[in-house]
């Protein structure tokens, strides 16, 4: 791989990031230094973290971070059922947000056993 761009994982996450923020634009105003920070840099930081793992020399290095985007990762999922309980975010974009976070989810899980085999 040349780039962290060519990781499947970032890509997903990535879109990740791209709907969060096109979604978040419809939020209540008043959420703007409440869930709409806090979910959109929970989200950042997921994508973020696989990019300065990819850059460490070594795989441990790498998993600390990968690891570090699971957390980010769960923390997103978290402010998702927020969002969708206080009727910010509608069945469907939950549904799907939900399913891209699972995948993602997945993908690092396996990056992860990968580096540590």
């Amino acid at each position: 791989m040349q780039s962290f761009q060519d990781l499947k994982v970032w890509q997903k996450s990535h879109q990740i990031v791209l709907e969060i923020y096109r979604l978040t634009r419809n939020f209540p105003k008043e959420e703007k230094f409440g869930l709409i920070s806090q979910i959109r840099r929970s989200a950042i930081s997921v994508t973020a973290n696989i990019v300065e793992g990819f850059k460490r020399k070594n795989d441990k290095d790498y998993g600390r971070f990968l690891n570090v985007a699971e957390g980010s990762l769960e923390e997103t999922k978290y402010y998702l059922i927020l969002a969708k309980d206080l009727n910010y975010l509608n069945s469907e974009d939950f549904e799907e947000l939900i399913r891209l976070s699972e995948e993602v989810g997945r993908m690092l899980n396996g990056l992860i056993k990968k580096l540590n085999s």
